[in-house]
């Protein structure tokens, strides 16, 4: 029984990047033997354990063979016989087919290295067309690591396309291929992911909405000013040229989160740009809009979206301090005034006095600390 670490851990340790996952396979073993020695199985599939102490994952060695349509549509061949070179044959890519052995010797049976120093993404054979998920797979890649210097090989670029006109991405699942895109949201050149998709006319079925409507400038600049969250600013922003209605089906197509869906469409409907007046009203009518008094996490999201586009830091705080001011007003406080000066509230009078005194509020404090409107753009 051999061990070998495998697959993007021994990439991106050869790239000298911090490695966070490390999977392991393991040549001439049977299911009863990790067993044996304590090894947890996990796999329905095929054969995977979990560490008894560390829980990182061993997988058995195995082939794969075309068996149906999607990428689940394989039959497993999972032997002590399997080699480390037919396990590495099944991958996707050459610089994911490097396997690194205890003592440390990498073991390299498809050039993985030379691409890696030539900085090529480069399908092992062709049986990368079997599996469409790796079109996503290998533009997430291609967004991860463009800041490196990788390209796509032009031979993989075309069994990309192939996989595109066959049909074979509609068999993909809503939940692997929007996992895919917020994964590649997340890296530091998200445009590359969409202009790949788009190139090898991959953009239909999942993205049709999108195809011709991504601000890639705009993703290249959220990327470079923004680290927490990236993906879910940048999920907005790539929604952001589209109407409502296609918003929503390919919400619904994709199964997004309900966290996306939220920034994506107020992004949609309260806009902002370096031109507009913005005053007390204005500031009142954006809470409104977002149901801000009683979910403020929708405000401060798409503050910090504005922020990242542009939106002064000066002129986002001042209407976070006006919003912050006006929030502090309770119905409570409000009923005991009105009651004190004998005149009690009742039904919707209480909610309109409320709203009336926090709009009176805003507008005290844009009185007293007016943002400068000709310069709502400088940093």
């Amino acid at each position: 029984m051999k061990v070998y670490l495998v697959g993007g851990a021994v990439r991106d340790q050869l790239l000298h990047k911090a490695v966070h996952e490390r999977d392991y396979v393991v040549v001439g073993a049977t299911p009863e033997q990790m067993l044996a020695l304590g090894y947890r199985q996990v796999g329905k599939d095929f054969p995977v354990f979990l560490h008894p102490q560390t829980n990182e994952e061993y997988a058995l060695a195995r082939t794969e063979r075309k068996s149906g349509a999607g990428y689940t549509g394989f039959t497993v061949f999972a032997d002590p016989s399997v080699t480390l070179e037919e396990d590495l044959f099944r991958r996707d890519l050459t610089v994911n087919a490097i396997a690194q052995d205890e003592s440390g010797e990498l073991i390299d049976p498809y050039g993985g290295l030379h691409d890696l120093q030539e900085r090529w993404l480069r399908h092992i054979s062709p049986a990368f067309t079997e599996d469409p998920l790796r079109i996503l797979r290998v533009a997430r890649f291609a967004a991860r690591f463009a800041g490196d210097g990788f390209k796509v090989a032009p031979e993989t670029l075309a069994l990309m396309q192939q996989i595109s006109q066959n049909g074979e991405l509609a068999h993909l699942s809503a939940e692997r291929v929007w996992q895919e895109t917020e994964k590649a949201l997340a890296t530091t050149s998200p445009q590359v992911y969409w202009s790949l998709l788009h190139q090898v006319q991959a953009m239909q079925p999942w993205f049709s909405e999108l195809e011709h409507n991504i601000d890639e400038q705009g993703l290249e600049h959220i990327a470079e000013v923004c680290a927490e969250d990236r993906s879910l600013y940048a999920w907005a922003l790539s929604c952001s040229r589209i109407t409502e209605e296609q918003l929503h089906a390919l919400h619904q197509r994709l199964r997004v989160p309900k966290r996306y869906q939220v920034i994506a469409l107020d992004a949609l409907q309260v806009s902002w740009s370096p031109a507009q007046v913005i005053d007390a009203q204005w500031v009142f009518d954006l809470i409104s809009k977002l149901d801000g008094w009683r979910q403020p996490e929708r405000v401060s999201q798409l503050l910090k979206l504005w922020r990242l586009l542009g939106m002064t830091r000066v002129l986002t705080q001042q209407i976070e301090a006006a919003y912050d001011a006006a929030k502090a007003i309770q119905a409570r406080e409000v009923m005991q005034r009105a009651a004190q000066a004998g005149t009690p509230l009742q039904g919707a009078e209480i909610n309109q006095a409320v709203l009336a005194e926090r709009l009176q509020c805003i507008q005290q404090h844009w009185s007293l600390d007016k943002p400068d409107q000709q310069n709502n753009t400088k940093q």
